[in-house]
């Protein structure tokens, strides 16, 4: 029932969903014409002595940036942690308590929801814009097992997205204002999630240290799979580590919600 009635609910705006997917492809322009000149400034964009940066040519790059826009779709909860903060300093968080629902599985259906919903109206705007750009993905598709991992990739980046942003709302069972807290994870799962380059990218001792937190399975990992930038002998290894993360995270954020509860006292009406 919950998850009927969400899906529902965000199939009404269905058309801003179609519309903004469209318009989300647009800073790809951008992106195709500044790495084609940086390419070209250090050596050959394209032809068969192309230029790579990081084990990314050229065309590499900007398939990249169309499967890392993919996976910041599944991954990303936008007013999930500061619309749970909300919920607990305005008391609404007491509705939960009195009646046989539970918090966070009621925000994960809604977010399930959101998610089908959204994928339904933007296959067509995903479909359209990929066709189009076809010829980047030099590779072609990958093969089976590889594309099965692209999708666990996915889906588990969405559940550690959902878990992760879930426990920072929790903090607002201690701290009335997590704002600026916010603001700060934002940065860095922007910056060290991969949306912005590939992770390759990065000095050495830097990137053994970002490749090792969680947040590159919000963008880079899914995409780095798919183009088959993770070796096949470590591919497990990687989906395992992911799965771990996500475990770490359902863990945390149901223990600071269960701590949480205990702590919280709610007045009136």
């Amino acid at each position: 029932m919950i998850f009927s009635t969400a899906l529902a609910e965000r199939l009404v705006y269905r058309g801003d969903f179609a519309l903004g997917t469209l318009m989300r492809f647009l800073p790809i322009i951008t992106q195709i014409f500044l790495w084609f000149a940086v390419f070209d400034a250090i050596g050959s964009a394209d032809g068969n002595d192309a230029t790579e940066i990081g084990g990314f040519g050229f065309r590499d790059i900007v398939a990249y940036y169309l499967l890392t826009m993919i996976a910041r779709a599944f991954s990303s909860m936008p007013g999930l942690a500061s619309g749970i903060a909300r919920q607990i300093r305005d008391g609404e968080i007491k509705r939960y308590l009195i009646q046989p629902i539970d918090l966070i599985s009621f925000l994960l259906l809604n977010r399930v929801a959101h998610k089908i919903a959204y994928y339904a109206v933007a296959i067509a705007p995903f479909a359209f814009v990929f066709y189009l750009c076809r010829g980047y993905f030099v590779d072609g598709w990958p093969e089976p097992h590889v594309l099965a991992a692209f999708v666990g990739s996915l889906i588990m980046g969405f559940l550690i997205g959902f878990f992760m942003e879930a426990a920072i709302g929790m903090i607002g069972f201690w701290f009335l204002e997590v704002t600026s807290l916010l603001f700060v994870f934002m940065l860095f799962s922007f910056f060290l999630s991969g949306h912005m380059f590939p992770l390759t990218l990065l000095p050495d001792g830097v990137g053994q240290v970002v490749r090792f937190l969680p947040f590159k399975y919000l963008a880079y990992f899914p995409a780095a799979v798919f183009l088959n930038k993770i070796p096949d002998d470590q591919l497990p290894l990687e989906m395992a580590v992911e799965a771990a993360w996500l475990t770490f995270f359902i863990l945390v954020c149901r223990f600071a919600y269960s701590r949480g509860l205990e702590r919280y006292s709610g007045y009136g009406g």
